[in-house]
């Protein structure tokens, strides 16, 4: 008889954070876990970790996205989006204007209601500045000692003041294990998204590191599906090219 020595398929890893805790922790999180859960299987990306971040715009065209609930919400998908991801959930927030308004957290115990007070305590709204952020983001990774890769959500509804700062500090990050997913609001084109998410590799960037979705005038209404879709369209992409390149390191 002959003998089968081939390896059996190995079984997905689980996610960082399990079904029975998020149920446990955080009952209104459960369904968009488990949609985050299913696009991270379509997307052949399950059991993988990262650090998770979101970015929040706080400039003056973002009152009304803060009003009706659209950055809660998307504060909300990120976290559950974690809890897949990173195994301790807590997702750094960095809230931006002209200049880092605040950096704050937020958690399976601490999610509901939160991004609008933390929002209102920051004072006024001001321009927009991405490189401020994406800099805070980069200083917090580093000074973590994370091990794994970071994946960061990064909000805005309009291009930044300056475009030459936010392009050359996207560049430089190329060279580091951090993906930058941007996720634009409202009806503006995006003509300077679209052109960060196309910079050329290797001549401006080691690796494509960031990616590009806009969610239109009414967040709320795309379905949560789609959004992780959107979210992780680029991601596996990265990963192989980050690793080939030796910026996300192998195990």
């Amino acid at each position: 008889m002959a003998i089968d020595d081939r390896k059996p398929p190995k079984a997905p890893a689980a996610p960082a954070i399990s079904l029975e805790k998020v149920a446990r922790s955080a009952p209104g999180l459960v369904s968009l876990y488990k949609t985050a859960a299913v696009s991270l299987a379509k997307h052949q990306v399950t059991g993988q970790r990262a650090a998770v971040y979101l970015v929040l715009d706080r400039s003056g065209s973002m009152r009304p996205f803060y009003r009706d609930g659209s950055v809660q919400h998307l504060a909300e998908q990120t976290l559950a989006l974690a809890a897949n991801l990173d195994d301790d959930a807590v997702v750094p927030v960095v809230f931006f204007s002209t200049e880092v308004d605040g950096v704050a957290e937020i958690g399976l115990d601490a999610y509901r209601d939160r991004i609008n007070p933390l929002h209102e305590s920051m004072g006024h709204l001001g321009r927009t500045n991405y490189h401020l952020a994406m800099q805070a983001v980069i200083d917090h990774y580093e000074a973590s000692g994370a091990a794994d890769p970071a994946f960061v959500v990064f909000q805005t509804d309009g291009s930044p003041t300056s475009k030459a700062a936010a392009e050359h500090v996207l560049c430089t990050a190329a060279k580091l294990p951090i993906f930058w997913q941007f996720v634009g609001f409202g009806d503006d084109e995006f003509r300077f998204l679209r052109r960060l998410d196309d910079l050329p590799v290797p001549g401006r960037r080691v690796v494509d590191n960031a990616g590009f979705f806009a969610a239109g005038k009414s967040p709320t209404t795309i379905s949560d599906a789609d959004l992780y879709d959107a979210l992780l369209a680029e991601f596996p992409g990265w990963l192989s090219a980050a690793r080939d390149a030796g910026v996300v390191r192998t195990t």
